[in-house]
C-alpha cells in the first residue's frame, strides 16, 4: 500500500491543478504572452510540484519508513536509503 493512499484524492486534486496551470501556459505561449508572464507562471509550476513532492515525500517517511524501522532489519536500512535518495533528487531540482 502506497503511503498516500489516506490523501490520495487531495494528491489527485493538487496534480490536476497543476495540470490545468501547464495547459494555461501552453496557450500564453501559443498566444504570445510576454516571455517574462510565462515565465512566472512556469515558476509557480515549479512550485506547486516541489510542494506535491514534499507531501508525498512527508507521507512516505510517516508511513512506509516508519513502518520499515519499526519492523528493523534490512528492510529499515532500504527505505532510509532509498527516502534519503528522494530527498537528494528532490533538492538538486
Amino acid at each position: 500500500m502506497a503511503g498516500y493512499t489516506e490523501h490520495k484524492d487531495d494528491v489527485i486534486r493538487r496534480l490536476r491543478r497543476i495540470e490545468g496551470q501547464v495547459r494555461g501556459v501552453q496557450r500564453m505561449v501559443a498566444e504570445d504572452v510576454y516571455c517574462v508572464d510565462v515565465l512566472t507562471q512556469v515558476s509557480a509550476i515549479n512550485a506547486a510540484l516541489r510542494s506535491c513532492a514534499v507531501t508525498l515525500l512527508d507521507e512516505h517517511l510517516a508511513c512506509c519508513v516508519t513502518e520499515a524501522v519499526t519492523r528493523g532489519g534490512d528492510e529499515a536500512e532500504t527505505k532510509v536509503a532509498e527516502a534519503t535518495r528522494a530527498i537528494a533528487r528532490l533538492i538538486r531540482t
